[in-house]
């Protein structure tokens, strides 16, 4: 057994592409192995912002030795009438690598074919090995760079690397930079360094002020950051994802505390936590009772010497932001809401799509539609209108024009100081929520009304206007805005028909095309744009239920059923789930198949006649369906349906339907589509796959 060490020595890689990079190294390591035929016990990573490195365990001395049989043509096309070796044998052997030697006949299902068996022996590791060029040149990362006269691409200029089976060096190369045993040590503290054998390069990077094991490093600054809090009792609140921006741009972290002037406490918390979280990657710090404190901890690549020097130049980057934050937070209060909502008559929200003020005025249209269904009190629909007739003001004041994180948050907090009621403020913040596919869902109805009218009318309006996202191709965050719609709704269970909300907004559109502000050509493609924009939706559906880990089968059959609204297919997917290896699940679900397959190909506007049915199981079916249509809640309502099983069975069994009297058949029909339209209200059943259950 030996250890395998590489590392990818690099210009300094961005922050946000680090992580990312070196779980795409192990990921393509342990690919490479396994393809490779060559065991070993672990890979362990290393990164730091100018190294990705993997040092994999326990490696074997060879990899193992393949043998394979192949089976080949019939032995009467691999023969000719001369009993010779047809062409089609012979390339057949000669694809394998083989020679006609090579050829035994074996039975197979009756009839003679001709196999033969192929043997490789497994390479040694330290030839297998050097196919990690390779892995390296494999790897893709969303920005890339060309240098020199290259025409490579990669994260960032390779500059080094170093390859050793323990100590012996594994030699390959990339546009001439050649594996080795030389690294380097911090750019500024360290040295280069030679690694004696790939044990040891832990040991030898931290001897040259690197430590490359993220995770440990990760830990030694949280530990320094928390140590620095409670040695000044204070509590420092450790943004996870701060922190792990802040581990990958130093390789040798030494935190370090800084302050500023108290005066800057009364500009809000949000607006100081964002200078310094965003603009200087620093962590705030509050009292025991959650007050934001006037210091900050950050974290600098290097070790404490001249540490006072450090912190003064902080210190003063840092209040020259926050003198602008002081300066926008007074100017902003010289003028009221109204100024600021009427230069968004001029904003463009897009070139295609009008103003941001028409865009604001659709969006308070479709939230009074939508509240309208979820029956909002008078007073919940005139707040919301208040919500909606000014919630985008504050892309006009200073504050936001200079720190545009705050957009929403500052809205709330002018509102609040414009006396707006605090419901209406709060609605205007949450209204960008969720910010992310998992973000945090806004948390009044008003919010979370004006979150999905903002969202589903920019999906609307991009779609009609030809700007439909493509691959990875997305410049207006409409998947995430989809997905905020399928999360709110879903979230809070509410029953909307979209289809039918976006068709009313359009009927308002076009009742007052200069107030809402679309070109013409937009508006004409309005509606032929709303089944698009359904099923752009029930695209985020199939990707959250995928993302659960929800089967696939079942997820086609809530997604492909025509639900009005995503917040039944999540309910269906969740109680097929739930119940799909219960013991009467399997023939329950057949005999729903076996229903919903006649009917999607006869369909009939008959009513049932009790007159005409002509044995005992009709009867039985139709009595046991009737009590199936007053069960609330989808649980229950599957519950019955399985239920039917029996009486199903023995109606096919008793029972012809395509029968040559009309009368009669498509009274049949009317008792099948009655079982059907039931079945349908929990799932597209035709779409499951009941050999996978149980």
């Amino acid at each position: 057994m030996a250890n395998f060490l590489l590392e990818i020595g690099l210009e300094e890689v961005p922050a946000h592409l680090v992580t990312p990079a070196i779980n795409q190294l192990v990921e393509r390591a342990e690919n490479f192995m396994a393809d490779e035929r060559l065991a070993y016990g672990a890979i362990k990573p290393f990164s730091t912002p100018r190294r990705l490195a993997v040092l994999i365990s326990d490696v074997a001395e060879k990899a193992e030795d393949f043998q394979e049989e192949v089976k080949g043509p019939a032995k009467k096309v691999a023969l000719d009438a001369e009993g010779n070796y047809s062409k089609a044998a012979q390339g057949f052997v000669r694809g394998q690598g083989l020679t006609t030697d090579d050829i035994t006949f074996k039975e197979f299902n009756g009839n003679e074919y001709i196999y033969v068996t192929k043997f490789e022996a497994g390479k040694p590791a330290a030839e297998v090995l050097t196919g990690f060029k390779q892995v390296i040149e494999a790897m893709t990362f969303s920005t890339t760079m060309k240098w020199g006269r290259h025409t490579f691409e990669y994260v960032r200029p390779i500059r080094w690397m170093v390859a050793l089976l323990d100590d012996e060096v594994v030699p390959f190369d990339i546009l001439g930079v050649a594996t080795g045993r030389s690294s380097r040590g911090h750019r500024f503290l360290g040295h280069d360094v030679e690694i004696a054998s790939a044990d040891q390069y832990e040991e030898a990077l931290t001897s040259v002020f690197v430590q490359a094991d993220a995770e440990a490093r990760k830990q030694n600054i949280r530990t320094q950051v928390e140590t620095i809090a409670s040695d000044n009792n204070w509590t420092v609140v450790v943004d996870e994802d701060l922190l792990e921006e802040v581990n990958n741009i130093v390789e040798y972290p030494t935190a370090f505390a800084g302050g500023f002037d108290e005066g800057y406490l009364e500009v809000p918390d949000e607006v100081l936590i964002t200078s310094m979280k965003e603009h200087q990657r620093f962590f705030h710090v509050v009292d025991a009772n959650g007050a934001l404190l006037p210091h900050f901890i950050s974290v600098r690549n290097g070790n404490a010497e001249h540490i006072d020097n450090v912190i003064d130049g902080n210190e003063k980057v840092l209040v020259a932001r926050l003198e602008d934050a002081k300066f926008f937070y007074h100017e902003d209060q010289k003028h009221d809401i109204d100024f600021y909502n009427n230069k968004l008559e001029v904003v463009s929200f897009h070139a295609k799509l009008g103003s941001v003020a028409a865009h604001t005025r659709r969006a308070k249209a479709l939230a009074a539609i939508i509240a309208g269904r979820l029956a909002f009190t008078d007073d919940q629909q005139a707040k919301l209108a208040r919500a909606g007739e000014i919630y985008k003001f504050d892309l006009m004041t200073g504050m936001v024009g200079e720190f545009d994180e705050l957009q929403g948050i500052m809205g709330e907090k002018y509102a609040n100081l414009f006396g707006e009621d605090a419901a209406v403020a709060q609605a205007i913040r949450e209204h960008y929520m969720p910010i992310s596919a998992d973000g945090e869902l806004p948390a009044s109805d008003l919010g979370k009304v004006l979150a999905l009218a903002d969202k589903l009318d920019s999906l609307l309006s991009f779609f009609a206007g030809g700007m439909v996202p493509s691959g990875s191709n997305d410049p207006y965050a409409l998947r995430r805005a989809a997905s905020g719609v399928v999360n709110i709704l879903a979230d809070n269970k509410w029953d909307l028909d979209i289809d039918g909300i976006l068709s009313d907004l359009i009927a308002d559109i076009n009742a007052d095309a200069v107030k809402f502000g679309l070109p013409e050509e937009v508006m004409a493609e309005l509606q032929n744009n709303v089944a698009a924009v359904v099923n752009f939706l029930t695209d985020r559906v199939v990707k959250a239920l995928q993302d659960e880990g929800v089967r696939r089968d079942i997820i086609n059959a809530v997604t492909k059923n025509n639900f009005a609204d995503t917040t039944q297919m999540f309910e269906s997917a969740q109680v097929l789930a739930a119940h799909v290896n219960d013991a009467n699940f399997r023939e329950g679900v057949e005999a729903l198949t076996r229903v919903m397959r006649l009917t999607t190909k006869n369909a009939t506007d008959a009513t049932v006649d009790v007159a005409l049915f002509e044995n005992a199981a009709e009867k039985a079916l139709f009595e046991a369906v009737a009590p199936v249509a007053t069960v609330d809640g989808t649980d229950a309502k599957l519950a019955a349906l399985l239920n039917l099983q029996p009486a199903v069975a023995a109606y096919f069994e008793e029972t012809m339907v395509m029968v040559e009297d009309e009368a009669v058949k498509n009274n049949r029909l009317a008792t099948l589509h009655a079982v059907a339209d039931e079945a349908t209200k929990v799932a597209n059943f035709l779409e499951l796959d009941v050999k996978s259950a149980n």
